[in-house]
């Protein structure tokens, strides 16, 4: 059984579904990359220093269980390393961009909360990270999953999964 789980994908994969969904179901406590990388407030979000963030992830690697979920990379190989399960989420583009846009609608509407102030610059920006993701980043995370086939899962169709 998988304690120590690793979920990655661009925005709109189902990330953080799929987290919440996991840690129900595990009795497992999820943690949001994007958490470690803010302080969140009211007022807006204020970037961690990396002592701070470093600090933070070595705090929810020490556990004996952990879900983490988020597209960062670099910073947190660690997070891969010492996962029992990798989890890369990458349905096809329309999919996430829809989601993307109907996340924002609902944010903006009060249906659905935000970790962060949902403005036109953060919607903005998703579409700018998601041509990142597809560009950069995601030749990052398929050499991560080709490297540990033992433990890594790829799935383009969240109905696997349930997201």
């Amino acid at each position: 059984m998988a304690n120590k789980i690793r979920i990655v994908g661009s925005v709109g994969s189902g990330k953080t579904t799929l987290a919440r969904k996991l840690a129900r179901q595990k009795g497992i406590e999820m943690h949001s990359l994007d958490d470690v990388v803010w302080s969140r407030s009211e007022d807006g979000d204020i970037r961690n220093s990396e002592e701070i963030r470093d600090a933070q992830l070595a705090d929810i690697l020490s556990h004996s269980t952990w879900i983490i979920e988020g597209a960062h990379l670099g910073w947190s190989v660690k997070t891969f390393e010492e996962a029992d399960q990798i989890i890369f989420l990458h349905p096809r583009l329309s999919v996430r961009l829809y989601r993307i846009s109907r996340r924002f609608y609902r944010q903006k509407r009060g249906i659905e909360q935000a970790s962060y102030i949902p403005s036109w610059r953060m919607y903005g920006r998703m579409f700018k990270w998601t041509y990142q993701y597809e560009t950069i980043y995601k030749k990052q995370v398929r050499k991560i999953v080709n490297n540990t086939p033992e433990k890594a899962v790829e799935i383009r169709d969240g109905k696997e999964v349930g997201v």
